[in-house]
């Protein structure tokens, strides 16, 4: 039976040390029983706790770390299938790959575009997350000369792809203390890549051809003391992958199989753009914690980056921004005041809006917990009440003169409220779509 946040919490220590990363015990214990965290975080288990908890509060999947601090991937850690059950936690890692067959020159230009590329969307940068290196010279010297030009050229965490445990030595020398993946352990050579993970302390891809055969790794390199895993099952086609995929993370948590309990890397190679993006599209879906490609075309990473940052949205959660009066163009005393909900969504389309009209205006964005204008409204999180004490408490009336407000079309209905709120206030009706402010505030100020 599972334990419940109050069993663990009278087995914790009770001491609120906060050595955790959590305030309180009872707090821990919550996180405990969500297998969220680990028991190993608590610096003061008794052996009872750790008898009774260990295990049972020990999360599903594996949270793995990759990389150098200033640029630390995770991968792991989800407790749901499907992401209306509660969210999923940690987005799909996007990795391009690189060869050591390649010249210093080349790969010095392709890791600056890794560095350089960023997609701001709905406020949020968007960037890739890891480099891939793979030793297909199967020499040592160009394998670590290129290593270290992809790492220090793209500041990004690396993976290092051999199957010669002694270039992938040299190059664990060369990033030492950067936790690099090491790809790949294989039922052959198991000994030696575990051993090398441990002495470097790096996270390990655990690759075999079936099922089977990939838990009966993962349990024998657990049992040699290699705890971040990261697993790899080859597929003939994106079905089989998907399928693949799908039965790792059902059996990690429907199951409690501890031999699936890993992130999962799925790699995409030689295809055209149109199949990249759409297999990608897939493997992101269900349940690729690590993707590799081996293209840097912005027209396959945008819709990837996109779609992974919807997929990766707490469904419960929308992305807000932070609820005050924004400045947008050359806002000046005499500019009109607008209002919307702080729906990160609504603030980034009406402001550009804003902006693509020429007109300097205050946008005033008020709290609805991340609600659209409708949604907010129905909720009672938009009303003329509300919106006439965040103006006043705002203390935009001290910077305007104008006093005119322009609300959105589709809450019209709260123009007679909102005007029993701000005395003295004329209250103007906008356009019910974002996409139609250019013209009303051009003929807006043409009328004033």
């Amino acid at each position: 039976m599972a334990l419940t946040g109050l069993d663990i919490f009278k087995l914790l220590p009770k001491t609120n040390c906060g050595e955790c990363g959590v305030p309180t015990c009872m707090a821990f214990a919550m996180k405990l029983a969500a297998k969220n965290v680990e028991l190993a975080l608590c610096p003061y288990p008794s052996e009872e706790a750790v008898a009774k908890i260990g295990a049972a509060s020990r999360p599903p999947i594996r949270l793995v770390k990759i990389g150098p601090a200033d640029a630390e991937v995770q991968v792991g850690n989800e407790t749901v299938m499907f992401r209306h059950e509660k969210t999923f936690v940690h987005p799909t890692a996007i990795a391009i790959a690189f060869s050591d067959g390649q010249a210093i020159s080349e790969l010095a230009h392709r890791t600056a575009a890794v560095r350089e590329y960023c997609l701001e969307r709905v406020g949020e940068q968007l960037r890739i997350d890891l480099v891939l290196v793979e030793n297909t010279t199967g020499a040592v010297e160009p394998f670590v000369a290129a290593v270290k030009a992809v790492a220090g050229g793209s500041g990004r965490g690396v993976i290092l792809q051999s199957t010669n445990p002694a270039a992938l030595e040299a190059a664990l020398q060369a990033l030492d203390g950067q936790r690099p993946l090491i790809h790949a352990a294989t039922p052959e050579n198991a000994d030696a890549l575990a051993a090398l993970a441990l002495k470097y302390k790096a996270p390990l891809v655990a690759r075999a051809s079936s099922l089977d055969e990939l838990a009966a790794l993962t349990t024998k390199l657990a049992g040699l003391g290699v705890q971040d895993l990261v697993l790899e099952l080859p597929a003939e086609n994106p079905a089989a992958a998907l399928q693949q995929n799908s039965m790792l993370r059902k059996a990690a948590l429907k199951n409690a199989f501890a031999p699936a309990g890993y992130p999962v890397l799925n790699m995409l190679a030689g295809q055209d753009l149109p199949d990249l993006v759409a297999d990608a599209a897939s493997l992101i879906c269900k349940y690729a914690s690590i993707l590799v490609i081996d293209t840097q075309a912005y027209q396959a990473l945008l819709p990837m980056m996109m779609l992974r940052q919807n997929i990766f949205t707490d469904p419960q959660k929308p992305i807000q921004v932070e609820p005050k009066v924004y400045p947008i163009g050359e806002a000046d005393e005499n500019s009109p005041v607008l209002v919307t909900t702080n729906f990160s969504l609504t603030y980034f389309i009406v402001s550009g809006e804003i902006e693509n009209s020429g007109v300097g205006a205050h946008l005033a964005i008020v709290e609805c917990e991340g609600m659209s204008v409708l949604t907010g409204w129905a909720a009672g999180k938009f009303t003329g009440e509300k919106i006439g004490a965040f103006i006043k408490a705002s203390g935009i009336e001290s910077q305007v003169k104008t006093r005119r407000l322009i609300i959105p079309g589709y809450v019209a209905q709260i123009s007679g409220e909102l005007e029993e709120a701000l005395p003295g206030w004329q209250i103007v009706v906008g356009p019910q779509e974002a996409s139609d402010l250019v013209p009303f505030l051009k003929m807006h100020v043409a009328r004033t």
